[in-house]
């Protein structure tokens, strides 16, 4: 499995690596995680709907955080990705905590996937 980052989810990333340092090593278990499930698997990982985009369109919701010791998986930060059945690649779109914002972006998704 290929995997790759949009320019704003990198920089999501990199605002948030001051809030939560272990971040990137997270995501990196997440990775290993997705060539297992690569198409999600509730309750972990969940498709978002009603985007009306051929696109496969997911929503980790139980993203285990390590430097938050003792929330485990209900961090609350959540990663949005997309997936290329045939390429065999997922593409992280947006990562952000609940604590800053309620739901994805869906201009972010519709600006880059159609």
């Amino acid at each position: 499995m290929e995997f790759s980052y949009l320019s704003e989810f990198e920089k999501d990333l990199k605002r948030l690596l001051k809030k939560y340092p272990t971040l990137e090593e997270d995501i990196k278990i997440l990775k290993q995680y997705l060539q297992l499930y690569p198409d999600g698997k509730i309750p972990i990982v969940f498709p978002v709907g009603d985007l009306g985009i051929e696109t496969k369109i997911f929503k980790v919701k139980k993203f285990r955080c390590r430097y938050l010791k003792g929330k485990g998986s209900q961090s609350g930060i959540r990663i949005i990705y997309a997936y290329f059945i045939e390429e065999k690649r997922i593409e992280f779109i947006e990562i952000y905590s609940k604590s800053d914002k309620e739901n994805h972006d869906k201009d972010r998704i519709f600006s880059n996937y159609k």
